[in-house]
């Protein structure tokens, strides 16, 4: 639903605003004048204006009322108050036309916020960090939201013009110029798009038409209008925001934030619409163009298919995977963590997805999840930290800082030599120390209050809850950007396994079976997992160690085993390897306290 087009010498605006009797565009810059617009039957209003100019600012009059920004601004120059500004994206030329994408299964995923990714905090800055990525192994990043929000820093989901890209992030002309950058040096790019709210600040969503449904309610208010009066038009909306970031930005995938609070019971559900919309561009474009759900109900259908009664879409991540892992690793127990914590969570993790398949949830009070296991591995995206797991923690501590060097090796390895999909969050590859907090910029001391307000009852099962950097603060923003610091040796040594382990999953035969029967996993003694993983004719068996004690396990295999690797080496800034080399028949092997070992079977 692009407001406005260029054609010649003159510019198409259309704006949606079905209860509206009348509407005026007002130009502000270059020129200063009001015109008229006409209404069509499904509540579009039109009008086309001669202008020569490529950036024409301007704002829509409902009526007699005030001036307001245009709901699927392109481009908002001055913030979310301020007048929107016209994009003719036939004017950018891409470099990137042998670029056909990368199957999900073949994923590296690095998440990163562009504000705090580096000190410039913007597209421009990541591009000259690319190559850093590249050598770690990455091959996809995805963006924490970059749509239009108030102010300079924000995570994102705030966000309230959709259709334009964070000004003070460098706008459309600075996305583009990333999403080609990362492309023609074989980087993927993710966007996290937010469907299920609007931000508070800048939202005059409400002054054109019926986005929203009071029908029902979401933790950030009314939800958006999916099934209700005119909500073709809203769908209409969200759906042509999909098909602009495919399309004219030549993203590869959409995340989409928490699918489950889209509150939509008509026959055709909302998410089903988006991937309709992403099959059209796929098929229009020769790219692939993927959608990735994040949702917390452990349901099936959204990655099942359309003609089994699911929407089909490509993938969806696992937080469970991260809560089993975090769990075992930490202690923690409250909150979502009292469902967790058990070493047979973790082995049901690695062998059927969703640890809750229809089991019941204390922490729920009720049973939920449907079972997995009949999909592939590559259509699931697990983590060991991501924006929400650290930032929504009261003083977004990573794991860096909450547990030993030792382990953070072994939950790198828990993610890497998964047979899911591996997402990395940034800074995390080195072990970086500063926290990653929550913030925000917004103008109005009411709305600060608010938020502070709300932060504290979300942190109310955490120990001192109270005791949490002011989201407001500039200072909690200056102290979540990444420091890129390498020199300490550990530092160091972290950042190289990291690359040793995307290596190995990428060029080792095994690691590349992403089906069921593909992957063994089981747990001899407490804290202990052997992760058994074979593709063709290649097996690789992986030790992995949870305890802070040794654990000793007698081998069940019939041929010796050759160590291949041991986190515990040197090389690791570990202590040197203690684990048996040759791993023989009825042997009992020794695994150090937080390390994994790595072995083959000897053909020889």
């Amino acid at each position: 639903m692009r407001s406005a087009f260029f054609e010649k010498n003159h510019w198409q605006f259309k704006v949606w605003a079905p209860e509206k009797t009348e509407m005026f565009l007002h130009v502000v810059k270059p020129f200063d004048r009001e015109f008229p617009m006409n209404k069509n039957e499904e509540g579009y209003f039109f009008v086309d204006v001669e202008a020569d100019e490529k950036n024409l600012q301007y704002f829509f009059k409902p009526g007699k009322e005030k001036d307001f920004p245009d709901p699927a601004s392109q481009f908002q120059p001055e913030g979310v108050h301020g007048p929107s500004q016209t994009i003719d994206h036939s004017l950018y030329k891409w470099n990137d036309s042998n670029w056909k994408g990368i199957p999900l299964k073949e994923f590296i995923i690095y998440e990163l916020h562009v504000g705090a990714f580096t000190p410039e905090g913007n597209f421009e800055a990541i591009i000259d960090r690319l190559d850093d990525l590249i050598d770690t192994g990455i091959n996809a990043i995805e963006l924490m939201p970059v749509a239009q929000f108030p102010g300079n820093r924000n995570w994102g989901y705030d966000g309230a013009f959709l259709y334009a890209v964070q000004n003070s992030y460098g706008g459309p002309q600075g996305l583009k110029k990333l999403v080609d950058a990362c492309h023609q040096k074989g980087v993927a790019v993710i966007i996290d798009v937010v469907y299920n709210h609007l931000g508070p600040e800048g939202n005059y969503f409400s002054q054109f038409g019926p986005y929203f449904n009071h029908k029902y309610h979401t933790p950030w208010g009314d939800a958006i209008n999916f099934d209700d009066a005119w909500s073709d038009g809203v769908k209409d909306y969200f759906a042509r925001n999909a098909e602009m970031w495919l399309e004219e930005f030549h993203i590869d995938g959409l995340r989409l934030d928490a699918v489950h609070a889209f509150k939509d019971y008509s026959a055709n559900h909302f998410v089903k619409t988006l991937k309709e919309t992403a099959v059209v561009v796929a098929e229009r474009t020769g790219a692939v163009k993927l959608l990735i759900a994040e949702t917390d109900l452990n349901d099936i259908r959204y990655i099942q298919d359309p003609q089994s009664g699911g929407y089909g879409l490509d993938g969806q991540w696992i937080d469970e995977f991260h809560h089993a892992l975090h769990a075992l690793l930490t202690g923690e127990s409250a909150g979502y963590y009292e469902d967790f914590g058990s070493t047979e969570q973790l082995v049901k993790a690695f062998t059927n997805a969703f640890v809750y398949d229809g089991n019941y949830s204390v922490h729920r009070k009720r049973k939920f999840g449907s079972d997995a296991r009949s999909f592939s591995c590559g259509r699931f995206v697990v983590f060991d930290q991501n924006h929400d797991q650290t930032g929504n923690r009261p003083k977004g501590d990573r794991l860096s800082t909450l547990i030993p060097y030792e382990a953070l090796k072994l939950a790198a390895a828990t993610v890497l030599l998964s047979p899911y999909v591996p997402m990395l969050f940034m800074g995390e590859e080195y072990g970086e120390k500063n926290p990653f907090l929550f913030f925000t910029d917004h103008s109005s001391p009411a709305l600060q209050e608010s938020i502070r307000k709300s932060r504290k009852e979300e942190f109310a099962y955490f120990k001192h809850a109270d005791e949490f950097p002011d989201p407001a603060a500039k200072e909690s923003f200056l102290r979540s950007v990444l420091t890129w610091n390498y020199t300490d040796p550990k530092s160091d040594a972290l950042l190289r396994w990291y690359q040793y382990l995307i290596s190995f999953r990428k060029e080792r035969k095994a690691m590349q079976g992403k089906e069921r029967i593909s992957i063994t996993a089981y747990s001899p003694a407490d804290k202990l997992i052997i992760l058994e993983r074979k593709f063709e004719q290649d097996q690789v068996v992986i030790v992995l160690n949870y305890a802070n004690t040794s654990r000793y396990i007698p081998s069940r295999f019939e041929k010796p085993l050759i160590r291949i690797q041991d986190s515990n080496e040197i090389q690791w800034a570990g202590s040197g390897s203690a684990a048996t080399s040759v791993w023989e028949p009825g042997q009992t092997l020794g695994v150090p306290a937080y390390s994994v070992c790595i072995y083959e079977f000897n053909d020889n």
